[in-house]
């Protein structure tokens, strides 16, 4: 019996989108196992901590585990992307791509793994037609501008997006003096 076909889907993930499940969902047909490396990426300044992104990101993905008889687990990583695949047993790394500006970026990426360890694959997948424009910067500012997200979102990160943005606006008029806690 050959030893199974583990894959691994790294992201922050700040917030899953449909974006993300489209490429999860394709991806958990490639491999026996799917792993979905949550990235602690402070330096991108997340709205949600990694805790919160990897119950949002466990809770989305159930139902595509459910269809696709896959194995996927979420694991929040805060090491080099190569490490954290040796210590996963990846064989290959999954990488969504939006439009031709992922592309030389994800290249770039591809080819240094490559040099840190040739015997993982890079392989990326183009996201789906309909969710290929959705990313979580854009989800964040829409819905930090009062937008609607919940074409982009499942109802529960629509729900946890909302409560956070509802939090950092309280926040910053409390900040700046033009609240106070009693209004």
């Amino acid at each position: 019996m050959s030893a199974p076909r583990i894959g691994l889907y790294p992201g922050t993930f700040d917030p899953v989108t449909k974006g993300h499940l489209d490429i999860v969902g394709r991806a958990a047909k490639l491999v026996d196992r799917l792993v979905l490396g949550v990235a602690a990426n402070a330096g991108k300044g997340p709205l949600f901590q990694i805790g919160e992104r990897v119950a949002m990101l466990q809770a989305a993905i159930a139902p595509i585990a459910e269809r696709n008889g896959t194995v996927i687990e979420v694991v929040a990583f805060d090491t080099l992307l190569i490490h954290f695949a040796r210590r996963m047993e990846a064989r290959v790394i999954i990488r969504g791509l939006r439009a031709v500006s992922d592309f030389e970026y994800e290249f770039q990426m591809a080819g240094m793994n490559a040099r840190l360890d040739p015997g993982i694959e890079t392989v990326f997948l183009m996201a789906s037609e309909g969710v290929h424009f959705i990313s979580s910067r854009f989800v964040k500012e829409i819905a930090r501008l009062s937008g609607d997200i919940s074409p982009f979102v499942t109802p529960d990160v629509l729900s946890a997006v909302t409560v956070k943005v509802a939090a950092e606006g309280d926040a910053a008029r409390l900040a700046s003096g033009s609240g106070s806690a009693h209004d």
